[in-house]
């Protein structure tokens, strides 16, 4: 399915959000996740269906100050 990361286009096919994170390469357990701008907690991201055309957001922590 095509969705979009980060504003930019993607071809997954993980049917759920941790499927598809997964299939990405994001495995850090830091990391934030939206899903067409609603918050998913790493809780529920096995149970997140996704859709094509969704937009997921990944944000992870960054250091500085």
């Amino acid at each position: 399915m095509k969705i979009t990361v980060n504003a930019k286009p993607h071809e997954v096919a993980g049917a759920s959000l941790s499927a598809a994170l997964s299939e990405l390469g994001f495995d850090s357990p830091t990391i934030a996740t939206a899903v067409n701008g609603s918050f998913v907690p790493r809780s529920e991201r096995v149970n997140t269906a996704l859709n094509d055309g969704d937009r997921l957001e990944i944000l992870s922590p960054m250091k500085g100050g």
